[in-house]
């Protein structure tokens, strides 16, 4: 098990309750997803991405209950990463974390590319996200506390808006989802179609890892964890289901489709007579974004404090600030990896990407439940394999492109380790690596 760094370097503090754990995850959910997933899902199926919301809603909520049986069990930083190495091996909890990490980057790309698409035009973008995630980075550097105030309060704002752009649309708007038309674009798109949305929602749903990968800040965690995961998943589908039915209803799925900002959009089309909706809607957009950005750079940093902690990657990346007690050198490392690669990618690229390592983290940790005896057991057992088989289905499913690159970066991550074992094993260093290793 991964464990807090010897010889007098400072730790992380238990300082987050219940609600605070729920708002960070809800936070890392109602970002980029909510704002822009929808698009590309209504590419995949048009408006039968509503029934791609659900398959994405019930293997997000299987995978939330491994989770949180998990975390309840091993409450210490780093999430899957450590519930794989202690519970299928240091191979399984390596990939996982590798995963993670480079899934979670993807999402933090497209969180940062997202605040910069709502709030300026095409030529500004990349620079501004750059300067978003140098300053998310600086927020997060100066500890917990602080990112759990600044996104309860951005999730707030969020909510409100998301609000008011569902009052004044639907208001405004002819009639409700087609039923005929759904049943069309579900024929149309296929079983095929229809998971690929899924997948790409499934981008939208992933922040409650959020709350695992803080084992070692919250409060009484065998009790907070598991609650805080569960609640703010449900809060999270409710609020989607809410808003794809608002933007299907207003701009119908070819609509949704076509625009890379469909909320903006439909806030437009859908309240002509409230034209301060239009401008509320994109800065709903910025803050959504910037609070699932903070909370995931933070998440990241605490994954790759754990695997640092074992050795996997750089120790230096373990370091722990000695005043703010928080990972500064993981945070800054994670935050530069992020404004290059919103240099070099792409909106939809960046959720596809991040869908695949994602579903792949959350295989390994359903994987890892069904290891759990009945004694650590809260959920039924059926809900870990149901949590396994669609995570799969999901990532074989998701466009060829991110198939492809999340295969070679996942080839780059085992090679990594390979190496870094041989290299330790030269230099005399490598120790019994655990089980199955």
């Amino acid at each position: 098990m991964a464990v807090p760094a010897a010889g007098g370097s400072a730790g992380l503090v238990r300082r987050l309750g219940t609600r605070d754990a729920v708002v960070l995850g809800l936070g890392s959910m109602l970002g980029a997803g909510v704002f822009t997933a929808v698009g590309p899902a209504a590419r995949a199926a048009g408006s039968a991405l509503l029934v791609g919301l659900v398959v994405a809603a019930v293997v997000a909520l299987a995978n939330a209950t491994s989770s949180a049986q998990l975390a309840a069990v091993h409450p210490v930083s780093g999430g899957t990463y450590v519930y794989g190495r202690e519970r299928l091996g240091p191979w399984w909890g390596y990939l996982a974390g590798w995963s993670f990490v480079v899934g979670k980057t993807a999402s933090c790309a497209a969180m940062a590319l997202t605040v910069a698409s709502y709030a300026v035009p095409a030529a500004w973008q990349r620079p501004l996200a750059v300067g978003v995630v140098a300053g998310v980075t600086a927020v997060g550097y100066r500890g917990v506390t602080r990112t759990a105030a600044l996104t309860r309060a951005l999730v707030v704002a969020v909510l409100a808006v998301l609000a008011a752009l569902v009052v004044t649309s639907l208001a405004g708007a002819d009639g409700g989802v087609d039923a005929r038309a759904l049943g069309d674009d579900l024929a149309s798109a296929g079983v095929l179609g229809v998971l690929q949305s899924a997948g790409l929602l499934f981008f939208a749903f992933a922040g409650y890892a959020r709350i695992a990968t803080m084992g070692e800040e919250v409060r009484d965690p065998a009790r907070t964890i598991p609650r805080a995961i569960v609640l703010a998943l449900s809060l999270a589908v409710v609020v989607y289901a809410v808003v794809a039915v608002t933007v299907l209803a207003v701009l119908g799925p070819d609509g949704v489709a076509a625009s890379s900002t469909p909320l903006a959009a439909a806030a437009e089309a859908g309240a002509p007579g409230a034209p301060w909706v239009e401008p509320l809607v994109r800065a709903g957009a910025v803050a959504a974004s910037l609070g699932a950005l903070l909370a995931l750079v933070a998440g990241i940093s605490r994954t790759t404090l754990a695997m640092a902690r074992d050795d996997e990657l750089p120790r230096w990346l373990a370091a722990v600030h000695p005043r703010w007690h928080v990972p500064h050198h993981a945070e800054t490392a994670v935050g530069c990896a992020v404004a290059v690669l919103v240099l070099v990618t792409d909106l939809r690229g960046a959720i596809a990407f991040s869908s695949f390592g994602v579903l792949l983290y959350y295989a390994v940790a359903n994987a890892a439940a069904l290891t759990q005896p009945a004694a650590e057991r809260r959920y039924p057992r059926a809900l870990a394999v149901a949590g396994l088989v669609g995570c799969l289905m999901l990532v074989a499913t998701l466009p060829v492109g991110a198939v492809l690159t999340g295969t070679v970066v996942l080839g780059l991550g085992v090679v990594h380790r390979l190496v870094r074992r041989r290299v330790r094993r030269a230099g005399g260093a490598d120790a019994a690596d655990g089980r199955g290793a």
